[in-house]
């Protein structure tokens, strides 16, 4: 790996561990649904890849385990402290998005 690879690299952690405490720490009211409506991705999303990026790398991960890394807590306590039932509107919106980008 070259200098140039290596501060990328570094870079872009710098960036990943900003984007999650932004999602955990300021704002933890975002709902995932609507992070999937926006964006098309959401915590599970990041989760997942996180996942995939270990075991990549050789590294076992649980799905739970993934989940923790990124929710910053063990994600039943997350969905009990932050997680809201979705509103119809947020169904629908939701939906549209789906069927928009299907």
């Amino acid at each position: 790996m070259s200098d140039t690879d290596f501060e990328t690299t570094q870079i872009e952690a710098a960036a990943f561990r900003r984007l999650l405490q932004h999602l955990v720490q300021e704002r933890p009211d975002v709902q995932n649904i609507d992070l999937m409506i926006l964006a098309g991705f959401c915590r599970n999303c990041l989760s997942d890849w996180y996942r995939e990026a270990a075991e990549a790398r050789g590294i076992t991960m649980t799905k739970d385990e993934a989940r923790e890394a990124i929710y910053g807590m063990p994600f039943p306590q997350w969905k009990a402290q932050h997680q809201r039932d979705a509103t119809p509107e947020q169904l629908a919106a939701f939906e549209a998005a789906q069927r928009k980008h299907d």
